[in-house]
């Protein structure tokens, strides 16, 4: 499809009220599902970034990386166990967790927004204590409960006009190192920078009232609309801790919490630049 300069004029018009609202603000965006396993989802996910840092919006990028964690545990020999949708967690895969983790998924991370023309430094929680986590279930082993958030790493790193890609390694003061959920510290990072977004990007089109049609979207839920949509059965299975999460950042003041489809291309700068959206927005309420 061929687009004429007239509608590329119309459409940067159109983005202008929404570059205002987002220039200066700080975006946090939970990066996972599809989008971190296609390189061509990657690649849409990695030029929305860079884009809306282009235009002065302070964006911060949180990542987990579950699947290849478990391709590495495979590859050493190492069996993976899940109690209520977490990962037991010892010391040897804890390690494994730290190196796929602030390695190998956090540097290529960088290295793909730096190729792409963006700037970008991997952190992980436990540069700066950062993430500050303690031992969530002794049967889950090394699985992190967050303490605190420190974000002056992060606040650092825009400062200078970088992009910090965060992964989510905890640890706390006797120098244990925890997993932590991604959703859980991408929330509580937005929480503690104030963040004007919260952009969590899953394999769903949203909240919907029908799991298996699409076009039961729920556009906007209130925290009340929340807690009967889960009571309801709703919000459910994989999907309620996502939705706690999210509700959580609301109430650490985060303006504006989204859960859109990653599996969309450029799902970010349709929610962020357009009137229409895509996903589900959560609010007071």
């Amino acid at each position: 499809m061929t687009i004429s300069n007239a509608d590329r004029a119309r459409i940067l018009v159109h983005a202008l009220p929404y570059i205002k609202k987002y220039t200066g603000k700080v975006v946090v965006i939970k990066y996972g599902g599809s989008a971190m396993q296609s390189e061509e989802l990657k690649n849409s996910v990695v030029r929305d970034v860079i884009l809306l840092r282009l235009i002065g919006v302070q964006v911060v990028l949180v990542h987990g990386g579950g699947p290849e964690i478990t391709e590495m545990l495979e590859r050493l020999g190492k069996k993976t166990e899940f109690v209520g949708g977490l990962r037991v967690t010892d010391r040897e895969t804890v390690e494994v967790a730290q190196m796929v983790l602030a390695g190998k998924v956090n540097k290529s991370l960088v290295n793909l927004i730096e190729c792409s023309g963006g700037s970008a430094v991997g952190l992980c929680g436990m540069d700066g204590h950062l993430i500050c986590a303690e031992q969530k279930d002794e049967t889950l082993g090394f699985v992190g409960r967050i303490v605190k958030i420190d974000p002056r790493p992060i606040l650092d790193l825009l400062e200078k006009g970088y992009i910090p890609v965060v992964s989510t390694l905890g640890c706390d003061g006797k120098g244990n190192v925890y997993n932590v959920n991604a959703d859980t510290a991408a929330a509580k990072i937005a929480g503690a920078l104030k963040a004007e977004s919260l952009i969590s990007l899953t394999d769903t089109a949203g909240i919907l009232r029908d799991k298996n049609d699409p076009s039961t979207l729920i556009p906007r839920v209130t925290l009340s609309d929340a807690d009967k949509l889960i009571a309801d059965g709703v919000i459910a299975g994989g999907m309620l801790p996502k939705v706690e999460c999210c509700t959580d950042a609301v109430k650490d003041g985060v303006r504006r919490v989204f859960i859109i489809d990653g599996r969309v291309p450029h799902s970010i700068l349709i929610e962020t630049l357009t009137d229409e959206g895509i996903g589900t927005m959560f609010e007071e309420g």
